[in-house]
C-alpha cells in the first residue's frame, strides 16, 4: 500500500506542471514534455498567429477544410520558474472558433509539429487504452478480500483486453470496427443471441438471420485462429 500510495502522488504531481516538477525533471536528467494552462503572458504570444490562422480558415472554408492547424515556438516562463523554458503552441481554428494549448518540454531537437503530435498526444492515446481496460472491461473491480485473488482477477482482465484488442486488429482496415471501442465490439459483436450446438469435433453457433453485421463477424471468424497463433 506504501508503494501504490507514493507511487499514485507522484502520478498527481507529474500531470501538472509546477516548478517543482520541471526543477525535479532537470535535477534527475530527465526529458519532458508537460501541458502548460493558458496564461495571459503565453497568450500575448500567439495573437499573431491566433489571428492568422482564423483568417487562412475563414478563407478556406468554401474548400471544404474542417480546421487548420499551426504550430508556435518560443522561450518563457512563468514568475515562480527558475528559468525560461522551450514553449511550444498549438493552435487550431475550426466551425467553432480558435483553440489553443500550450506544452513545455527541455528537448533541444525537434520540430514543434512532431513533438505535440507524435510525443505529447501519445499520452492521450496511453489513456485511452487505460480507460478501455478499466472501464469497459470493468478490471478496476478488486472486491476480493485476498490480494492474490484481486491479483489473479487482474491477470484475467489483463487477457481479455488482449483478447479484445486482437479481436479490433483483425477487422478490416476501412470497417468502422477497425477504431470501435471495447464496448462496442462486445455489445454488437460478443453480447448476441446464438444458438450453440455441440458435435463430436466442433462446436456450432447459428446466429439468426436478423443479426446484424454478418459480414464482420464471418471474417473474424475466419481470422480468429492468428490470435493463438
Amino acid at each position: 500500500m506504501r508503494i501504490c500510495l507514493l507511487t499514485s502522488q507522484l502520478w498527481r504531481l507529474l500531470a501538472t506542471c509546477g516548478p517543482l516538477v520541471i526543477d525535479w525533471c532537470r535535477a534527475n536528467g530527465i526529458d519532458f514534455i508537460l501541458g502548460v494552462a493558458p496564461t495571459s503572458t503565453l497568450c500575448r504570444h500567439v495573437a499573431t498567429i491566433e489571428a492568422s490562422t482564423t483568417a487562412r480558415f475563414t478563407a478556406s472554408v468554401e474548400a471544404g477544410a474542417p480546421k487548420v492547424r499551426r504550430f508556435k515556438e518560443f522561450f518563457d516562463g512563468a514568475a515562480s520558474w527558475s528559468r525560461t523554458e522551450r514553449i511550444i503552441a498549438r493552435v487550431e481554428v475550426g466551425p467553432q472558433g480558435a483553440d489553443t494549448r500550450f506544452i513545455v518540454t527541455n528537448l533541444e531537437s525537434g520540430r514543434a509539429k512532431a513533438l505535440y503530435e507524435e510525443v505529447y498526444c501519445r499520452r492521450a492515446m496511453a489513456e485511452n487504452h487505460i480507460k478501455s481496460w478499466k472501464t469497459h472491461l470493468a478490471a478496476d473491480r478488486t472486491s476480493c478480500t485476498r490480494a492474490t485473488a484481486n491479483q489473479f482477477r487482474l491477470f484475467l482482465h489483463a487477457g481479455a483486453y488482449w483478447l479484445m484488442w486482437g479481436l479490433r486488429a483483425a477487422m478490416p482496415r476501412r470497417s468502422r470496427f477497425s477504431v470501435a471501442r471495447f464496448d462496442t465490439l462486445r455489445l454488437r459483436l460478443i453480447k448476441i443471441a446464438a444458438r450453440v450446438v455441440k458435435l463430436k469435433t466442433q462446436i456450432r453457433l447459428h446466429l439468426p438471420t436478423s443479426c446484424p453485421d454478418q459480414h464482420i463477424l464471418r471474417i473474424v471468424l475466419e481470422r480468429i485462429p492468428r490470435l493463438v497463433t
